[in-house]
This record gives structure tokens, C-alpha cells and sequence, in this order.
């Protein structure tokens, strides 16, 4: 056993020996797959980190990446560690605040650029990065004229380490050799839903370890395809695609773009797919929008196998046996529905689909189950390497986050909080010890935050955050969460946020969809020209009314919604409505639309709305309008 690869970079060499001509790495680029086999992988790994060495990188630096899925970021963080730095990923699509916080509390001094408008972003921070020394991109186009000396390109970077590769053919055999299990490996910020984000730095040893213990129960295997579309940034995407990868010697499939994912899903028809509630949502609302516009024999075809779905899924989930009768009527619908919507969908070829980082409504699950995705949800979080527990195929339940994997134990301690302990658990915050101490107790139990039980299949159930959950004030719990959920089930509603701790009733605001709503609006000869036009249309109010309403009928009494708003604008995390993984900053939306909430528990019918908007260079504005609330369900009669 002492044989087996104990760093991300050795198990690199592994694949490289054993797979050396074995798929890798692809990219989608000007429409054509251009493919990577592991022995090209390590070939252009060792290029670069010859070459960062070269140009001064050294152990225990910093090196991050910013950009869409692109092979050369992934080649750039395993060169980092290759070197003894560490990875620290950010989101593509941060704003200049939250970028220069990042870049410069991780003490970066290398960062890999995609393109120019990457580069832009850094150029412009230039000045708040005192550590930053060099910068690489990796597309060239548009980059002729930047002449500062510690711009590079990512091949002439390559060209370097070649130099040296050549001279010193040992050199990076010797810098893999002296990396250790216990070298942090990645810093992944976490999503800042209380204030600033922190660096949660995870090790080889961390992240190997949780790796392995995702192989013990779930079947990957090298042939395998994945998409790696998600956030860099996300841990999920860590270790589900370039930890795994290097784990399981399986292919990582790169996008073209964010715009064309669903059509690089649909050609690539992927193995494995793991997808926040974010993604499954859109899917589901294309799918809802298709049926919606078709003739009224297919809508009629596709209404009526949905629900022979529906009633089978609902069987089998009770471990119920399924009648003769709809047995055939399920057989036709796979047919004629169930398999073309996964073809559509690009989930033809997948064994297993996996959801994590935030609750997934349970009508929205139940709805691909009974389509024939093997869809799952998991639970992790970054500071544990993005997994705690996972269902088993013929376990899956829209209301549990599965079993604990093989060596991490879950234990729900005081108040409800769900506790872990695994190898996985984080060596603690950047530059953060206190923070550290306040989540990892003296027996090495990560304190999650979240509320939780074992249900008596031992299936972990997530019910909110601990802070978020509360009571009304006639002493019915109120789990925010659970309602949001009902509602985005709409295919018109992209995000609600809910309010009802300590007050008589339930209030939402809610963020329309502006695809799914415009179509509406369009299709009935509704006229608008703007999403806050169109948001406060009366029509448009009704509509929303009536999905609020269809909610309201699967929740109890006392949680129903009374009253709903239609914001003007999306909520955004530019705005710091949202973290970057689409998670609600509750405190901070409640700060922010406090004078919304007064109003709605005033009784009055309309609130001026003062909305800020913040640009991508940090410049705001504030857009100023009177909103009409509306009533969607009358109090109870009291008998």
C-alpha cells in the first residue's frame, strides 16, 4: 500500500503512466472537441510549473485562476501544487471589491488569466495586490498590445519550463517527490453569507481521502465522462471534476462557453452530472416552456404521461409494486416522452445526477426521478471537501441528504446543528484562527450551522440554516427555505425570499424569470420594455398571484403566503443579495428591504422601493419606484 499516490501531482504521474493514452481532458473550442490524454496532461503541467519556477514561483505561494472551465486553469493549478503552492480559484464573475479582497487576504502572486477581460479586472487591481508579481492568459486574442513586463502568455511561460526541462530533466520528478499529504493543496472561499468570505484551506490529504470515499459508494470509473462547467471557484467543482478526474482517471469535458452548456451537454451526452438546485430549476423550467408552447396534442401527451410518471415514482419511492396496467402506460411514456426529454435534456448516457449546495425542492426532484434521471442529492460543504453524505440509487428521497459516506461520521448536536467528522475537515481559515475555533470543537467535530436530524433509515435531512429557522408567533416552526422551494417549482419565479420569524403570517418577495415571464407576456400581446416594467404589470402580478396560490395549497394553514411583492430587479450577488452559489443573504436582504417588510405587515398596498445597483467596476446607482403588494391569501376564519 505504500505505493498508493498520496498528492494530487503524483496521482497525475500515476494516470500518466497506467492511462498514458486514455482521454483526459477535453475542450470545446470554435465548435470542435480538441482532446488531452494524461500522459499530453502531465507533458503540459510540467511545462508550466517548470516555467512558474523559473520565474520565481516558490513553495507555500499562492496561484489563482480566474475564468470559464478551461484545461490550461486546471493545468495551472495542479502546476502550483506540483511546486508546493497552493490553488486558490475565484469566481469569474466577481466584482473588483470582491476580487481584490481575495486575491490579497490569500497573499497571491501568480495569477492565470482566460482572456483579455480577465486581465482587464487584474490590471485594474493592480495597485491593491502589493504581493502580485506575474500574470498569465491563456487566450491570446486582443492581447498584442499589453506590453508590462509581468504580462505573460501561457505558452511562452510553457516555452520557459521547456528550457529548463531540457537542462535539468529531473527537476520536476525532484519538486513532485517533495510534496506531502498535509501540504494545503487549495484555499476555497466560502460563500460569504454572513460578511466577507474565508479561505478554507483544504490539503492533498483532505481532499484525496474524500475523493476515495465518494469511489467506495458510488460507481465511477475511468472511462467515464464528466461536464466541468461549474464555478472554479465552488468547491464543488474542485473536487468533483479535477480532484476525481486525478482520483479516478476519468475525462473532464470543458465547455465552449456558459451560453452554449446546454447544448455542449446535450452533444457530449456526459456519464456523470452534478448540478446545484440552480441548474435543475432552469432545466425544468425549459421543459415546463416547451410543453407550454407546443400543439395541444403533444401538451396533452406530455400532461398525461407526466402524471403516469408521477404515480410511478411515487410507488416506487414507497417500495410499492407497480401495476400491470401502468407498468405499459409507463413503457409507452418512456417512449414517447420520458426518453426524448432526457435526450433534450443531455442526460440520455447518465448512470447517476447529483445535486448538492442548497436544498432542491422536492417537486422539482421528484420531477426528474420520475423522468428516469437517476438524480441524488448530496451534502457537503466546503469546509468538509463538499461531502458528508449521498443516497444510494435505490434510496433516493427529495426530503433526506442520503447516508454518511464510508469514514465521515454526522452527529446532530445542540439546538439541532448537524456535526461532522471526517478526513475531509478543512486544516483551518486562512489567517483566521479564531474562526477556525468557533466551528471545530476540542473533539474535532465541524460545527455545519445547519438544522438537521437522522431519520430512522439513518438518512441525514437538512431542514435550514440553524439561523434561519424559527417560529411565528403562534409557535408554528418556520423554516424559510422549505416555502422558498414550493415557489421556484414555478417555471415564472427564479428566486423568492420569505419572511415569518416572530410574525403572524408569511410574506414573500419574489424575483420573476424574465424568459419564462416575457414569453408569457409576449404570447398574450402584453407590452413591456424592461424587466421593472414588466414586473409591475397587473397581469403580470395576477399571474404570480395565481402560482403563489398553487404553493399555498401543498403547505399547512399557518404557513400559507398572505402577501407578495414582485421585485424590480433579479436579486444579484453583485449586489450582495446573493453569494456567488445563488444562496440568499438573509440579513442582509432583510436590512435592505426593511422598509418592503414594514409595509408588508403594516397593511399597506404599496411601498416605495429604493433599489441599488452595483456595476462590475464597484460604480452604484439607485433606482427609486412605488411597488404594489399583493394580497394572495386571506387570514383564516376563526371558528
Amino acid at each position: 500500500m505504500a505505493d498508493i499516490p498520496t498528492t494530487l501531482p503524483r496521482l497525475m504521474q500515476r494516470n500518466a503512466r497506467e492511462l498514458p493514452d486514455r482521454p483526459a481532458l477535453r475542450e470545446k473550442d470554435r465548435g470542435i472537441w480538441q482532446t488531452y490524454t494524461w500522459r499530453q496532461y502531465q507533458d503540459e503541467v510540467r511545462d508550466l510549473a517548470l516555467g512558474l519556477a523559473s520565474l520565481g514561483f516558490a513553495r507555500g505561494e499562492a496561484l489563482s485562476v480566474i475564468g470559464d472551465n478551461r484545461p490550461r486553469l486546471y493545468w495551472a493549478q495542479v502546476a502550483a501544487m506540483c511546486l508546493g503552492g497552493r490553488s486558490v480559484p475565484v469566481y469569474q464573475d466577481s466584482i473588483a471589491k470582491e476580487l481584490a479582497f481575495v486575491l490579497d487576504h490569500a497573499e497571491v502572486t501568480v495569477v492565470v488569466a482566460e482572456d483579455q477581460e480577465q486581465v482587464d479586472k487584474i490590471l485594474a487591481l493592480k495597485d491593491q495586490l502589493p504581493r502580485l508579481r506575474l500574470m498569465l492568459y491563456d487566450d491570446p486574442r486582443g492581447m498584442v498590445h499589453y506590453k508590462a513586463d509581468w504580462v505573460k502568455s501561457f505558452a511562452e511561460v510553457q516555452a520557459l519550463g521547456r528550457e529548463r526541462a531540457a537542462r535539468e530533466p529531473d527537476a520536476f520528478a525532484a519538486e513532485v517527490e517533495r510534496g506531502r499529504p498535509e501540504d494545503v493543496a487549495l484555499i476555497c472561499y466560502t460563500s460569504g453569507t454572513t460578511g466577507n468570505p474565508k479561505g478554507a484551506m483544504l490539503t492533498h490529504d483532505n481532499v484525496i481521502a474524500v475523493a476515495r470515499s465518494f469511489v467506495s459508494v458510488e460507481k465511477i470509473v475511468a472511462s467515464d465522462d464528466y461536464l466541468a462547467y461549474l464555478p472554479m471557484a465552488w468547491v464543488g467543482d474542485a473536487l468533483y471534476s479535477m480532484v476525481l478526474s486525478l482520483v479516478v482517471g476519468f475525462c473532464m469535458n470543458c465547455p465552449e462557453s456558459p451560453e452554449t452548456v446546454q447544448r455542449d451537454l446535450r452533444e457530449l451526452g456526459p456519464t456523470a452530472l452534478l448540478a446545484p438546485p440552480r441548474i435543475w430549476e432552469n432545466m425544468l423550467t425549459g421543459v415546463q416552456v416547451r410543453a407550454a408552447d407546443a400543439t395541444p396534442l403533444k401538451r396533452a401527451v406530455f400532461n398525461y404521461f407526466r402524471r403516469v410518471a408521477e404515480a410511478a415514482e411515487i410507488l416506487r419511492a414507497d417500495g410499492k409494486p407497480l401495476s400491470l396496467g401502468l407498468r405499459l402506460k409507463h413503457a409507452l411514456g418512456e417512449f414517447f416522452v420520458y426518453r426524448p426529454v432526457r435526450d433534450q435534456l443531455g442526460l440520455l448516457r447518465s448512470r447517476w445526477c447529483l445535486t448538492g449546495g442548497a436544498p432542491l425542492g422536492p417537486d422539482t426532484f421528484r420531477f426528474f426521478r420520475a423522468f428516469g434521471v437517476n438524480l441524488k442529492q448530496i451534502y457537503g460543504s466546503t469546509e468538509i471537501t463538499g461531502l458528508a453524505s449521498l443516497q444510494p440509487d435505490g434510496e433516493a428521497d427529495p426530503n433526506t441528504a442520503g447516508r454518511p459516506c464510508p469514514g465521515i461520521e454526522v452527529r446532530i448536536g445542540d439546538r439541532g446543528e448537524v456535526l461532522v467528522k471526517s478526513p475531509g475537515i478543512f486544516k483551518g481559515y486562512f489567517k483566521a484562527d479564531e474562526a477556525t475555533r468557533e466551528v471545530i470543537d476540542r473533539e474535532g467535530w465541524f460545527h455545519t450551522g445547519d438544522a438537521g436530524f437522522i431519520d430512522p433509515r439513518g438518512h441525514l435531512v437538512i431542514i435550514d440554516r440553524a439561523k434561519d429557522v424559527g417560529a411565528m408567533q403562534d409557535g408554528t416552526p418556520f423554516a424559510p427555505q422549505f416555502i422558498e422551494n414550493k415557489l421556484k417549482y414555478s417555471p415564472f419565479i427564479r428566486e423568492a425570499v420569505c419572511f415569518g420569524n416572530e410574525r403572524p403570517y408569511v410574506v414573500a418577495m419574489v424575483a420573476i424569470d424574465m424568459s419564462t415571464v416575457g414569453s408569457w407576456a409576449e404570447r398574450r400581446g402584453v407590452p413591456y420594455t424592461s424587466y421593472m416594467d414588466l414586473a409591475q404589470k397587473p397581469e403580470i402580478r395576477s399571474l404570480l398571484a395565481e402560482e403563489i396560490g398553487k404553493a399555498n395549497a401543498t403547505l399547512p394553514a399557518a404557513t400559507r403566503i398572505r402577501r407578495m411583492l414582485l421585485l424590480t430587479k433579479d436579486l444579484e450577488a453583485d449586489d450582495a443579495e446573493m453569494t456567488r452559489t445563488r444562496k440568499v443573504r438573509r440579513r442582509f436582504v432583510a436590512e435592505k428591504y426593511a422598509p418592503v417588510i414594514e409595509a408588508f405587515y403594516g397593511g399597506a398596498p404599496e411601498v416605495e422601493l429604493s433599489t441599488a445597483i452595483t456595476y462590475e467596476d464597484g460604480r452604484q446607482a439607485v433606482v427609486r419606484s412605488r411597488v404594489h403588494i399583493e394580497d394572495v391569501e386571506r387570514e383564516p376564519a376563526h371558528v
